[in-house]
């Protein structure tokens, strides 16, 4: 082979091995920072899979502040409530300030670990204002109205 030809073959072969190389490192870190969004029925049902039931996996659980679930010691920054989509719910501990909008019978998303039967959170976020659920939120719990029969303000508004 010509040794200039070798010398451009050699090249190309170090770039896409670099460019692979490169590619797989990407998806490595990408992977290990993507946090899935479960409801308290798939956590609890063990369709969120062994990784998030056994606390090894960091995910967002999402779902309302059931109500009269919240619960914090005097003097204390760690926050109890339960978490429920409908079919379950979660118990979740918090240790921080929560966000002013946070109360019971409210959309809730917190990112965390399972720690035996309780979501421990690291951090807590709060519906924006009186329409706003997440989308993923959303789709999840109209679908645990649907199983259970109750009627959405989107449903009352549109049988009208």
């Amino acid at each position: 082979m010509n040794p200039v030809r070798r010398r451009r073959l050699l090249f190309v072969v170090a770039v896409v091995a670099a460019s692979a190389l490169s590619m797989t490192l990407v998806a490595l870190a990408l992977q290990r920072n993507v946090a899935y969004l479960y409801t308290p029925h798939e956590v609890l049902g063990g369709a969120a899979g062994p990784a998030v039931t056994s606390g090894e996996a960091r995910f967002r659980l999402g779902g309302m502040v059931a109500g009269d679930s919240f619960s914090r010691a005097e003097g204390s920054m760690e926050a109890r409530f339960r978490v429920t989509d409908g079919d379950a719910e979660l118990p979740v501990r918090y240790t921080g300030l929560l966000p002013d909008l946070f109360r019971e019978h409210q959309a809730v998303v917190a990112t965390g670990r399972m720690d035996g039967d309780t979501f421990v959170a690291e951090q807590v976020l709060a519906r924006h204002d009186e329409t706003y659920v997440p989308k993923e939120v959303a789709d999840k719990m109209g679908l645990a109205h649907d199983r259970h029969g109750i009627e959405t303000p989107t449903d009352a508004s549109s049988a009208q």
